[in-house]
């Protein structure tokens, strides 16, 4: 197929790439290989070398095998970023597992649904989610909980909040109630990893979202995700394996971007992961100014978080030199401003679950174009269709976004209708709507079932979202359609307003009406201390949706 974003590829970049096939783990088994003294994992003022993690995990894995884990069995990860998750990935590959990623701030019905589903049979998790797991182990697959205490890696004491009462012969933990420690590793041996088939055996179960429905487990190989780093590492041409770098790992890893972009990249190419547990902006910032990280994926609610700290020029943050903004869209304001305070680039990627997660990115050091999320990665193929979801659209016509390459998932877990509805002759529907430009460059519009239909006219939320963006007044932004009588859809926005700025509807509307053609112009404002999010920091437009349908649904009663 013709693939016109090729003639913007630096010359540095490789059109494709001869792909090493092989297992996730080796990522690891390799940088112990060499670097073994080299820095992999700094938490809060504690570091574990290269060698360190491998010998951990490797121990852990063979703990995971007394405790009954065969190959293809699930463990489910419910840890936020903490050595204990690094540890606990590659530990579940090298026993030849599938982790099943699980956010810690799920409820214990969203727990139970996710155990249930992916049939996971032991739960590595914190000892402060110890009450809960418990009660899911009960009417789940579990057989085992392995808890560990985010104080077992800091360089200061703390109690545990919920000890595990074992007994022991021969210096190894027996097993009476179901649970087991996390250092207890340190009594086995270190496992020889299992020998795997890289295209075929599942490394991860990652779950969607469930921003548009139930969750469903996309299931990505050995070989999905290898061959996604290697096509970031293509991407970031001017770094080197083994090159002194450092990711700012604040993605969670439980979520695929964060997975990918910190987890996976730094530790195939030898870089050290600085961990921050969870979005805190001060944290971040202090984290930053101590630890000088060169790499800052993250998600636009951070950059702007960061930008609108009030204590922000007390910090360097001159270490930052590339960072790829993922999971929403990034505005162009949000972009040039965090640019002006880091000196370093940041560029709006994009990617889903289903494909590991990236296929999009615009240049870190060559042409880019603000607003769009850039051209294919190496291999990848992108194309827009039209609502048959199999004739070519015209350039710049809004259409299906599809995609192809060697990222692309073998499915979903034990769903092969829903499989079947998303991959076609190896191409994914994406659900997205979007457009290609002359030159190649591609620009996300919406998601399908977000847009909005006002008037007979469609409307894509993310456009006006842009605009109101603009306004100086305005922190974050959201739009959705809202039932109306007249036009069927209206826009409705939500608003956060920076610290200390007040802002009229009025003064809004004047904005928006400068800049939109007038059925696109929000009829309705709602101002808000804060939007609801996902731990990654992606705004949950369907929740915002749903409080409105049960609004109406009462106003009707």
């Amino acid at each position: 197929m013709n693939k016109p974003w090729l003639q913007d590829y630096p010359t540095d970049m490789s059109e494709t790439i001869d792909y090493e096939v092989k297992p996730l783990y080796e990522a690891l088994t390799r940088a112990a290989t060499d670097y073994p003294d080299r820095t992999a994992v700094s938490f809060i003022g504690k570091e574990l070398t290269f060698a360190e993690v491998d010998d951990a995990a490797r121990r852990l894995a063979t703990m995971l095998q007394s405790k009954g884990l065969q190959k293809g069995d699930r463990v489910s990860l419910m840890l936020p970023n903490c050595p204990q998750y690094v540890i606990s990935f590659y530990a579940v590959l090298y026993a030849g597992g599938t982790v099943v990623q699980t956010n810690p701030l799920y409820t214990e019905h969203e727990l139970e649904n996710l155990i249930t589903d992916s049939g996971a049979n032991i739960l590595i998790t914190l000892d402060l989610l110890y009450p809960k797991s418990l009660r899911v182990k009960q009417k789940t697959d579990i057989k085992t909980i392995v808890t560990t205490s985010i104080a077992d890696y800091l360089p200061f004491p703390k109690n545990k909040l919920y000890p595990i009462k074992v007994k022991r012969e021969n210096n190894i933990v027996i097993d009476t109630t179901g649970s087991v420690a996390f250092k207890e590793y340190k009594n086995y041996g270190p496992i020889t990893p299992t020998e795997i088939d890289p295209k075929e055996d599942v490394a991860v179960l990652q779950y969607t979202g469930g921003t548009t429905g139930l969750p469903k487990g996309v299931m990505l190989t050995h070989f999905n995700l290898t061959a996604n780093v290697d096509q970031i590492s293509n991407f970031f041409y001017k770094y080197n394996r083994g090159d002194i770098k450092r990711v700012l790992s604040v993605v969670p890893f439980f979520h695929v971007y964060g997975m990918t972009c910190c987890l996976n990249f730094g530790m195939a190419n030898g870089y050290e992961l600085v961990l921050v547990p969870r979005f805190d902006v001060t944290d971040v910032l202090k984290t930053i100014h101590k630890k000088k990280p060169h790499f800052f994926p993250g998600a636009p609610t951070m950059y702007v978080g960061i930008l609108n700290d009030p204590k922000l020029k007390k910090y360097d943050l001159s270490s930052i030199e590339a960072c790829i903004s993922g999971s929403a869209p990034l505005p162009g304001e949000v972009q040039e401003q965090f640019e002006s305070i880091t000196g370093g680039r940041i560029v709006e990627g994009y990617g889903l679950s289903e494909t590991s997660p990236v296929t999009h990115a615009n240049f870190l050091w060559d042409k880019r174009i603000v607003g769009s999320i850039g051209v294919p990665l190496s291999d990848t193929s992108a194309k827009i269709v039209k609502a048959d979801g199999e004739t070519p659209a015209d350039i710049g016509e809004i259409g299906e976004v599809m995609l192809h390459g060697p990222q692309v998932m073998k499915g979903y877990w034990q769903k092969p209708e829903e499989t079947a509805a998303v991959l076609k002759d190896g191409w994914l529907a994406t659900g997205d709507l979007g457009y290609m430009g002359e030159d190649g460059f591609f620009y996300i519009v919406d998601r399908k079932k977000d847009m909005i239909i006002a008037g007979g006219f469609n409307v894509y939320p993310r456009e006006i979202e842009e605009v109101l963006y603009e306004h100086p007044a305005v922190k974050e932004a959201v739009c959705i359609g809202v039932p109306d009588p007249y036009r069927g859809e209206t826009v409705k926005a939500f608003i956060v307003t920076r610290d200390g700025v007040n802002v009229t509807e009025n003064e809004l509307d004047k904005h928006c009406r400068e800049k939109l053609a007038a059925y696109k112009v929000p009829k309705l404002y709602e101002f808000r201390e804060e939007l609801p999010k996902t731990f990654v920091g992606k705004i949950l437009r369907r929740v915002l949706v749903d409080e409105e349908k049960a609004k109406q649904v009462k106003q009707s009663s």
